[in-house]
């Protein structure tokens, strides 16, 4: 007997195939680019290195972007770092929401929302020490 490889995406090219009006209304995921992930990672490896945080989770979505920080795998996540590029021209397309759902800070510029976590840094340095 024949092994054949199983394609998984088979049934999806298929179901495209059928609805071409579909895929062209089709819009793209939202992403972090390099440097944002870069900068948002560089955070969570200080973070960790402090003992603040241990687990992470990166969502794209068709809305937004979202990587999750977690206390533990099991918990809801600490915080979100989303990324929104619909209110660019608003409020800012980055925003750190608490695990509450509050927005604790929004802005235009990554590294400007990020810092927000400078004084929890901080605290958790001192507290080891």
């Amino acid at each position: 007997m024949v092994e054949e490889p199983i394609a998984l995406h088979r049934a999806a090219l298929l179901g495209e195939a059928r609805d071409m009006s579909a895929a062209s209304q089709h819009v793209p995921q939202v992403t972090f680019d390099r440097l944002e992930l870069n900068r948002i990672l560089t955070l969570y490896g200080r973070m960790v290195a402090a003992g603040e945080w241990r687990d992470y989770a990166l969502d794209f979505l068709d809305e937004m972007a979202v990587f999750s920080i977690f206390r533990r795998s099991s918990e809801m996540p600490l915080f979100r770092i989303e990324k929104r590029p619909k209110l660019r021209a608003r409020q800012g397309q980055y925003s750190v929401v608490a695990a509450g759902g509050v927005i604790l800070k929004r802005g235009h510029e990554l590294a400007q929302v990020l810092r927000i976590f400078d004084k929890k840094l901080l605290k958790a340095l001192t507290q080891k020490e």
